[in-house]
């Protein structure tokens, strides 16, 4: 399958104009990278952009490709991806229609973890609050909550949320967790409780989700789970945006049923202008910007330029729908 015909490569979504400069694209010998910092959400618009193209570069879950987008793109053949897998994809649409889909090794649970603690200290300090306080002339406006002593609610325990469940110790917290498969084994390995699904929102004072977003995580945290939860209690979800069902958490910070959220993922990606988590008062919101570091971006773009090499020379490789 080797190829010789030049190559045009769609690289979506790059908001931050920094792919030209992460990955040396000139490797790509006869090919032709163009780079698109904006976002194209409606689907006509979409299949209008790609049409020409036969690679796309899709960064993570930001653009969509089901089965009617990829219908209508008859000269794709191959989309790289960042991660290991992308729900954003149809991998079967994809394959029936000879779409090879390779994706990267993934960079880590740092970068993501950070974040996720950043926001955990900040919704708990009142860091925003503060901040524009003295920005607009003022000193301190709000008094902020001990994380010592509190219990963390770790919805997930893989690398992401063992990692968290270190940071939660460090700064003197109960770390208790549920999933589907966790076991009670693998909890007390890095030190935290398992518990049950309820139990887990009834007890958590910050409540932190690091699950997949698959058929089975999907709208996981709704009106119900959410009610479980004390009026104190924060939700933190730097995951994926549909694990947690939005109107049930809009609904529940309107009426100040739980303290707040910081949030870091929606459903759907990027915020519409007029969404309540860019107005209420208790959440505070950030762009999905988990995974947005220097070494995850260079790894990442690096590995999808490989990941062209390898498909053009008749190789795939990291193929996510064999």
């Amino acid at each position: 399958m080797a190829m010789t015909k030049a190559l045009s490569i769609a690289v979506l979504d790059d908001y931050q104009g920094v792919a030209a400069g992460a990955a040396d694209w000139s490797s790509l010998a006869d090919a032709r990278a163009v780079f698109f910092r904006d976002h194209v959400a409606d689907r006509e618009q979409l299949v209008a952009r790609l049409l020409p193209f036969d690679i796309v570069v899709a960064m993570r879950e930001r653009t969509a490709f089901d089965a009617e987008t990829i219908g209508c793109l008859p000269n794709l053949k191959m989309i790289a991806t960042v991660g290991k897998w992308n729900a954003a994809i149809d991998m079967e649409a994809a394959k029936r229609r000879g779409v090879v889909v390779s994706g990267t090794e993934g960079g880590g649970p740092y970068g993501p973890a950070a974040l996720t603690w950043a926001l955990v200290l900040a919704i708990t300090r009142h860091i925003v609050a503060e901040v524009n306080s003295v920005r607009a002339g003022g000193w301190q406006v709000g008094v902020g909550v001990d994380l010592e002593g509190k219990t963390l609610g770790l919805l997930g325990l893989g690398n992401l949320g063992s990692v968290i469940a270190g940071y939660g110790v460090a700064f003197g917290m109960r770390c208790i967790a549920w999933s589907q498969n966790l076991t009670a084994e693998k909890a007390q390995a890095v030190g935290v409780e398992a518990v049950s699904k309820d139990e887990l929102f009834r007890r958590a004072d910050v409540l932190s989700v690091h699950l997949k977003l698959s058929d089975r995580s999907r709208g996981l945290v709704g009106a119900r789970e959410i009610a479980l939860m004390k009026p104190s209690a924060y939700l933190v979800n730097t995951s994926r945006g549909p694990i947690v069902d939005e109107a049930a958490l809009v609904t529940a910070l309107q009426s100040r049923r739980i303290a707040g959220a910081a949030l870091d993922v929606f459903d759907p990606e990027p915020l519409a202008q007029d969404h309540p988590f860019r107005s209420l008062p208790n959440v505070l919101a950030t762009p999905h910007v988990g995974y947005v570091t220097e070494n995850t971006y260079a790894m990442a773009y690096r590995q999808m330029v490989e990941d062209i090499e390898a498909w053009r020379a008749g190789a795939p490789i990291r193929v996510l729908n064999p």
